[in-house]
């Protein structure tokens, strides 16, 4: 039924004759009026009522119209997007990023994207999370992906992803067995933190700073290959989210330890674009696949 029934049957309920309907489609009225009773024949019921005058739908006809219009509607719009996609060939996207995720889950989409926009380059640089949101907001990055912290106006979250803070330790580290902690079980440990959590305003410091024991933080560094090898080498424990973590939890050499901490085990983390430009079919593609990774990883266990 979806063919050129479609496009008879709205053109015949516009001109409310199959004859008109005809001149109009630049085909015989004989092969409009057989594609119509044969499409009644299908449904067992009229959806015009024949008049001397012309034709007139039925109240099927007015369901059956609304249908058809929608999925006109519909083709066309797709058939511009692959258009779209057809014709962009060339270009470049900016992508900022907390450096979790890009030891995570980008360079494998960034891969797959280049399955479809072989010729598109992108570039990648890490931030701190609110240089990302303020990168997005200026429109100096076409997508970041940072935490979901103080949401500036002109920035819209496509997808997130709930990223709760724990502890990193090594497999053989004395907490690793425990199912969860809290800031106090962890006070006496030497921590290695992101480098912004220096800062007043920083969310793992405004949540620690209402706790009585102090943290002992050994090495701040917004490089997370150092914090890594760090913990690796037993020099301390990390406090962190899963994401920039996970091949070494997965092969057993590192484990994530969720911490009972509100404020900090209901972080989320976002993927951001800007509120005030559009989103080309490339761009959506990106964020159709960056997005997509992040739902599938499991970081709250």
């Amino acid at each position: 039924m979806h063919s050129n029934f479609l496009k008879y049957f709205d053109e015949v309920a516009r001109q409310g004759s199959i004859r008109k309907a005809a001149t109009v489609l630049n085909v015989s009225s004989t092969s409009v009026n057989r594609k119509i009773l044969s499409v009644e024949k299908q449904l067992g019921v009229a959806v015009f009522d024949r008049t001397p005058e012309g034709v007139e739908l039925t109240g099927i006809g007015s369901i059956l119209l609304e249908h058809c219009r929608k999925t006109l509607h519909d083709y066309e719009r797709t058939r511009v997007l692959i258009d779209d996609l057809r014709d962009l060939r060339t270009g470049h996207l900016k992508v900022e990023t907390i450096d979790s995720v890009a030891f995570g889950i980008l360079p494998q989409a960034l891969h797959q994207f280049s399955q479809t926009f072989p010729d598109i380059s992108i570039s990648v640089t890490t931030a701190l999370p609110d240089d990302v949101m303020k990168s997005v907001a200026e429109g100096n990055t076409d997508i970041g992906i940072s935490f979901l912290l103080d949401l500036h106006p002109d920035v819209r979250v496509i997808s997130e992803k709930s990223a709760p803070f724990g502890i990193i330790v090594r497999s053989d580290h004395p907490v690793a067995e425990r199912n969860s902690v809290t800031i106090d079980d962890i006070a006496s440990y030497r921590l290695v933190r992101t480098l912004d959590a220096r800062g007043r305003n920083s969310i793992i410091d405004q949540v620690v700073s209402t706790i009585t024991s102090p943290l002992s933080t050994h090495v701040f560094t917004n490089a997370l290959i150092i914090a890594k090898q760090m913990i690796l080498d037993n020099q301390g424990i990390g406090l962190y989210t899963k994401i920039g973590f996970i091949d070494e939890i997965e092969a057993g050499r590192l484990k994530f330890i969720p911490l009972v901490q509100e404020g900090l085990n209901d972080m989320r983390i976002g993927l951001l674009v800007s509120a005030t430009h559009g989103i080309d079919p490339a761009k959506r593609h990106l964020c159709d696949v960056i997005g997509r990774a992040l739902r599938m990883m499991r970081l709250d266990s």
